[in-house]
């Protein structure tokens, strides 16, 4: 992977650079653990991946994180559907983060509440929330989240790409009509903590299910608008028109075939029809055939992605949209491909016309208001 090219440098840059010196700036979803728990040679390791260095393969390190002038991420603890203990690889991936910040002391503070965040931007460093992807962590266990919490962790994506026990993944084939009786006391258990509840992955169904037991807001971590690009990943706008009423965020991702329309018919071929690779299916074999027959993958762009960020502004107010990268290692957008490049969105929107006080909320505003809200709400 290529580093970003070069921004346009503007006066919508250069004032968009001036803002998040200011202000700060929040990512919703990043999967760097997971990375690193893969890398050929770190193999989980935080000292020997070195985060303090340039990774030219990769999206995500210190010196890119601070070129984009973030003051908080939230970091995945990415569980894959099929493991077959999900709470161990949970429970390591939460310590391979805990020792990003005991290695990293000097460049991440832990991100536990909405004032670490503000914390983190006097300071110059960022906050580092923990979170889980993917509720089959949880192993059918409501004290696991009690236990989550004390280590940390600040929100829980309910599922992956697969349906759960509990919870109807948007990416899989449905069981339970949304949520089961247990997902819905999983969710009030949450509230009950104060952690985030995330809705990314879930099944329109869950979503709604979501709205309806929720005692505070809730946040689509990475997912843009179903109307502008039909992934089923997306979300459809009779959930949008909910989210404002609930005080919920909708953070919009960077996945190229969630903002492409065109990326994402490219790829029909080779995904079922939950946008998966089918089980036995040989992912490059399929692209590497449709390119022969259809050309290269269409590339998503900036510019696309700011249009649904348009479009959720417009749907359900400047108030309740945030971005969520889900940067992941892999094939990103153009003028999306790493870390350095948010100044690059808020340019764009100030091109659009997008006032100071609006880029302010989806810069980080937004989601502070929903993590204080979360805050209160327990007890």
């Amino acid at each position: 992977m290529a580093l970003a090219k070069p921004p346009v440098q503007d006066n919508a840059y250069a004032a968009a650079l001036a803002l998040l010196d200011r202000v700060p700036l929040i990512d919703g979803h990043n999967d760097l653990p997971y990375v690193i728990r893969k890398d050929r040679n770190a193999k989980g390791d935080v000292a020997t991946y070195g985060l303090d260095k340039v990774h030219t393969e990769g999206d995500t390190d210190i010196p890119r994180m601070q070129a984009g002038k973030m003051a908080a991420q939230f970091f995945a603890a990415y569980v894959p559907p099929s493991h077959p203990k999900p709470a161990g690889f949970a429970l390591a991936q939460i310590a391979l983060m805990r020792g990003i910040l005991k290695r990293h002391a000097d460049v991440f503070r832990p991100g536990l509440s909405a004032a670490d965040v503000e914390a983190a931007k006097a300071e110059g460093r960022i906050a580092l929330f923990m979170t889980i992807e993917n509720g089959s962590a949880v192993d059918g266990e409501l004290d696991a989240l009690d236990a989550y919490y004390d280590l940390g962790v600040r929100l829980m994506t309910l599922c992956h790409n697969d349906t759960t026990d509990w919870c109807d993944s948007a990416t899989d084939a449905p069981r339970h009509n949304g949520l089961t009786a247990f997902g819905k006391d999983v969710l009030r258990r949450m509230n009950k903590l104060g952690m985030v509840i995330d809705l990314a992955h879930v099944a329109p169904k869950v979503m709604h299910d979501a709205l309806d037991v929720s005692s505070a807001p809730l946040v689509w971590s990475h997912s843009n608008a179903f109307t502008l690009c039909d992934h089923p990943r997306n979300v459809p706008d009779d959930v949008l028109d909910r989210v404002a009423g609930n005080g919920g965020i909708v953070m919009a991702t960077f996945v190229p075939d969630f903002i492409s329309q065109a990326s994402r018919d490219w790829h029909r071929p080779a995904k079922d029809q939950y946008g998966k690779t089918p089980d036995g299916m040989d992912s490059a074999k399929a692209e590497a055939e449709i390119t022969a027959k259809s050309g290269p993958r269409p590339k998503a762009t900036l510019p696309e992605y700011c249009d649904h960020v348009d479009y959720l502004a417009k749907r359900i107010g400047h108030d309740h949209v945030g971005i969520g990268s889900d940067f992941f290692g892999w094939v990103n957008p153009d003028g999306l491909e790493d870390t350095t490049t948010f100044p690059s969105v808020i340019a764009e929107l100030i091109r659009r016309g997008w006032s100071e006080e609006n880029l302010t909320k989806l810069a980080g505003g937004n989601m502070l208001r929903v993590l204080r809200a979360v805050e209160k709400a327990a007890g």
